[in-house]
């Protein structure tokens, strides 16, 4: 599929943003990182995972403790929740380590599919495409999927990109976003896909 060979070819060692450690680690910065950008997550978890890294750690902290951490993070007390909960339940019914399903890791609180994705992909090594803003935005925009929900454009995406390139692919497509198929400015003009693209070519609009 030439779309999927230009975009490796552009991002073809561009990984995860995140910096982890295990998979703990990528579950609670991913847990951050909603509406908020890896940067702040990455500054705020370089402080936070120096005193705290284990389930145990972060079930034994008040709610008070771990918001002074992560305010910078957006949504910072009902990340602080979600992260103590999730810490607990996966001590009780876990054995103190993350799970590596889907339907476990979705179970925890404040875990959608998208984190649940992108712990199975980085952590684990296991195929999936974890939908963010920017894999619907650029997907959606470059005729990869043509959907109207982030559950309906992942579907739609392992439909269309082989099994053995959802990980990397999903990674292109946020460096894509993020470097080129802004929201509002997309770079057009710089972009390698724009002949491919439905958004360029009038096919498909964000509205």
């Amino acid at each position: 599929m030439e779309v999927l060979n230009l975009l490796q070819s552009e991002y073809k060692d561009m990984g995860c943003a995140l910096n982890f450690n295990s998979p703990f680690e990528l579950l609670i910065a991913t847990m951050l990182s909603a509406q908020t950008t890896d940067v702040t997550v990455n500054k705020a978890t370089e402080v936070l995972f120096k005193k705290y890294n284990t389930p145990f750690d972060f079930a034994n902290l008040t709610q008070e403790e771990l918001e002074s951490y992560i305010r910078t993070c957006g949504f910072y007390k009902n990340k602080a929740k979600n992260i103590i909960g999730t810490s607990k339940k996966i001590i009780t019914e876990f054995d103190g380590k993350v799970p590596d399903s889907l339907e476990q890791l979705v179970s925890l609180p404040g875990v959608g599919r998208k984190t649940a994705n992108v712990v199975l992909s980085n952590a684990f090594g296991k195929d999936a495409i974890a939908v963010d803003t920017h894999v619907f935005r650029v997907s959606n925009r470059i005729g990869l999927a043509d959907a109207k929900n982030v559950e309906e454009t992942e579907r739609q995406l392992m439909n269309n990109i082989p099994k053995e390139y959802w990980s990397r692919a999903h990674h292109w497509l946020v460096w894509h976003g993020r470097k080129v198929c802004n929201a509002r400015k997309p770079k057009c003009e710089i972009c390698k896909l724009s002949h491919l693209c439905d958004f360029v070519n009038g096919k498909q609009t964000d509205s």
